[in-house]
């Protein structure tokens, strides 16, 4: 098994704590992982991006330049990291924001309308926990138990009223396509 991820969109969006939430599940399943978080100086709006490699060898560098799975949540991440992923590859696309269609024909492009989603649920703000089940639903990446275990361990004790939020925009995710 071996997954490198490429989260893009705007601060804000929790493109971080995603990242942070795929690299803990795959530490809990025993997996070698890396994290790395890429921002612009902005608080909120600005550029942000995540690398996160998931592997059952040693991972050589943290930094994903040519991933096997995109999560674009805006549409200047999907213009700029594309071309970089690597053929046969998925690209997710929150396509409440996105109205363009990936472009390439050798890879995998699934649209989700993740905000929409999460806003109709009165979980406005969780897109990225949306994505992220779907994400689940479409790599496999570790165990159901770790990836529960790996949004717990992520969202902070003084934000544990958050917690059950999570899990349910990850089951919208989950749920998405059928």
């Amino acid at each position: 098994m071996n997954m490198n991820l490429l989260l893009a969109g705007f601060g804000g969006q929790g493109i971080l704590f995603t990242g942070k939430v795929v690299a803990y599940a795959g530490m809990l399943d025993g997996k070698e992982i890396s994290w790395l978080p890429s921002y612009g100086p902005e608080m909120r709006g600005g550029t942000a991006n995540c690398s996160v490699c998931v592997s059952d060898s040693p991972i050589g560098s943290p930094l994903v330049t040519a991933p096997d799975v995109l999560i674009a949540m805006n549409l200047p991440s999907l213009e700029k990291f594309e071309s970089a992923v690597v053929p046969n590859g998925l690209i997710m696309v929150d396509s409440s924001i996105v109205d363009e269609k990936v472009k390439r024909n050798d890879v995998r492009a699934v649209y989700l309308p993740a905000t929409r989603l999460a806003a109709d649920s009165g979980l406005k703000g969780m897109a990225n926990m949306v994505m992220a089940g779907r994400l689940y639903k479409e790599t496999d990446f570790c165990s159901d138990a770790s990836f529960k275990e790996g949004i717990k361990k992520s969202v902070p004790a003084r934000k544990q009223e958050l917690l059950d939020k999570n899990l349910a925009a990850v089951e919208i995710g989950l749920k998405s396509g059928e």
